[in-house]
């Protein structure tokens, strides 16, 4: 493995042009004005390469220099402590861990939400799983209003998490005005950044 990764001598990312996480480290890495050179790979035909370098054979997989990582949230905390300016964690204990712990419920609640209703075989299940994920985020409707971003002020690895999926609402069969306004103005203020219109593939362009 470590052969294969030593022969990239820029940072490269493994990324699949609609998936939500491949997204949201995109936005990490566009955020930070990181140079990468971007794999956008089929996800029903991998490369063999990727399955070199990953036991999982999974997007995003991060390659940098011998360093091979895979699973998002590990991916955005690297590129974040590689490249600090600007920080997108909290400094303090306390911070982080409300932050890691926001990131694991959006991994649980939301993006598990988005693959249930892109895996429903039928009708009655993809109106059932667009129902469960339009009230989980309603119900969270009140923390987009406290602050500009995420319970912050400033983006964050958390914004760079919610945003794939507000984005990509439209294309799931849920109209962004059946969201409440905080909601609603955080994802305009969200989707206005320089960094996230060029984190966008051409796939996901056309979602919204």
């Amino acid at each position: 493995m470590a052969l294969v990764a030593n022969r990239r001598s820029v940072m490269t990312l493994f990324s699949a042009p609609a998936c939500p996480r491949c997204h949201a480290v995109r936005i990490v890495l566009a955020e930070k004005d990181i140079t990468v050179d971007i794999t956008h790979i089929d996800t029903e035909s991998r490369p063999e390469d990727l399955s070199h370098l990953n036991p999982y054979n999974s997007v995003p997989t991060l390659v940098d220099r011998d360093l091979v990582l895979y699973g998002t949230q590990v991916i955005q905390e690297y590129l974040d402590e590689r490249f600090p300016h600007p920080p997108l964690m909290p400094v303090d204990p306390v911070s982080r861990a409300t932050a890691r712990l926001a990131l694991y419920r959006i991994e649980q609640d939301w993006y598990r939400g988005v693959e249930n209703l892109e895996a429903a075989s039928d009708k009655a299940s993809a109106n059932r799983a667009r129902k469960i994920l339009l009230e989980s985020l309603v119900s969270s409707s009140e923390i987009f209003a406290i602050k500009p971003y995420f319970l912050s002020d400033e983006f964050s690895l958390v914004d760079a998490a919610v945003a794939p999926v507000l984005w990509r609402l439209p294309s799931l069969g849920i109209p962004m005005d059946k969201l409440p306004k905080p909601m609603r103005d955080y994802a305009r203020r969200v989707f206005a950044r320089e960094a996230f219109q060029h984190s966008l593939t051409e796939a996901e362009k056309e979602m919204h």
